[in-house]
């Protein structure tokens, strides 16, 4: 249940379909299949964000208390041994510095994923069910605020909530839910007609396995409106997102973002920052390649891009003119293998 689409020099180069929409049914894949793109929904949210930043009202050293103050009152908790056979404990003391927009856009906010580690604040994040769809994104704020950061922003990389957290800042900016924001400001004006948070019954025919044992459901409208994991979409409306992005910003003579704005995105913004893959950094959205070497994948210096919870992945070689996405939502820990696959044999069969 993938497909799979590679564009170059402005054209289709490649696709491929495989699979059924639902394994169960043996119902074949549409070319329109709808599928869950969970993180693949961080760079549209970031997108947005900056385009608020180009309009002065944000600013990407601006404190996240500055739009939800429950952020200020963040403590650092840090688990230090018994000395003995009892528990370790968890000490909290006051961040470093104050976790900034910058901080949520690279993901060294201090916030994490209850099921991505093990440790006392991931046990924390679990009991306090952070992230549950039956919360809304202001509900989501105040009970991932109440938690421990990992570490003091800006010190290390970790992959966490900070994309979901961005979506609320979101919301506090503009003043509107955050599905109504990324409509008016990204799917209208690319005529991503299929890219949605509350994905309706008359499109659930489209959906690949929309009940997946694992992923949420797909026929259901829940609270949550999650800016880094909540959107639905098909191959057709995610190309439209990046051929504006490798378009610098502009597609079909629309300008959603300044060039200026796509390249300061698209840079690595970790620099010396631990915790991230060898030969790979992390700018204001996306993992971008930084050395040609060191990296378990072949790619160009440049390349950007990033992957979905269920399978999915895109990337953008600026320095081939190339766009990548590979489109599926595959149950069970295989879920990562066809997509390296995809990116392995494409790579391999690129001629200069």
């Amino acid at each position: 249940m993938c497909r799979c689409w590679w564009l170059a020099e402005a054209r289709s180069r490649g696709q491929a379909t495989l699979g059924y929409r639902d394994g169960a049914a043996q119902d074949p894949l549409p070319a329109d299949a709808i599928y869950r793109i969970y993180s693949m929904t961080k760079p549209i949210t970031s997108a947005v964000a900056m385009m608020l930043v180009e309009e002065g009202r944000l600013q990407i050293f601006d404190p996240v208390a500055k739009y939800l103050p429950e952020f200020g009152q963040m403590k650092v908790g840090t688990e230090k041994p018994s000395g003995g056979e009892g528990k370790p404990t968890l000490e909290l003391s006051a961040p470093a510095r104050p976790m900034t927009i910058q901080d949520l856009l690279r993901h060294t906010s201090g916030l994490t994923y209850a099921e991505f580690g093990k440790g006392m604040v991931h046990d924390l994040y679990k009991e306090a069910a952070v992230g549950s769809y039956g919360q809304n994104n202001a509900q989501f704020a105040a009970t991932i605020a109440k938690m421990p950061l990992r570490f003091s922003p800006g010190t290390r990389w970790e992959y966490g909530r900070s994309t979901d957290v961005l979506g609320r800042v979101i919301e506090v900016i503009e003043g509107k839910p955050l599905g109504e924001v990324l409509a008016a400001r990204v799917f209208k004006p690319l005529g991503m007609t299929d890219t949605e948070f509350h994905l309706p019954e008359s499109k659930l025919k489209r959906a690949v396995s929309p009940k997946m044992a694992g992923y949420y459901d797909m026929g259901q409208k829940y609270a949550f409106e999650g800016g880094g994991e909540g959107l639905t979409s098909t191959m057709e409306d995610y190309l439209k997102f990046c051929v504006m992005l490798l378009g610098n910003g502009t597609a079909n003579g629309k300008r959603l973002l300044g060039s200026q704005t796509v390249s300061w995105m698209t840079a690595d913004h970790l620099g010396t920052i631990p915790g991230f893959f060898p030969g790979q950094g992390f700018g204001l959205g996306f993992a971008v390649r930084t050395r040609s070497g060191e990296a378990g994948i072949p790619g160009s210096v440049g390349e950007y891009g990033w992957a979905g919870y269920a399978g999915t992945l895109f990337w953008i070689d600026p320095s081939k003119d190339l766009i990548a996405i590979y489109m599926a939502n595959i149950a069970g820990e295989v879920r990562g293998t066809p997509r390296n696959q995809f990116r392995s044999m494409l790579k391999a069969a690129l001629i200069d």
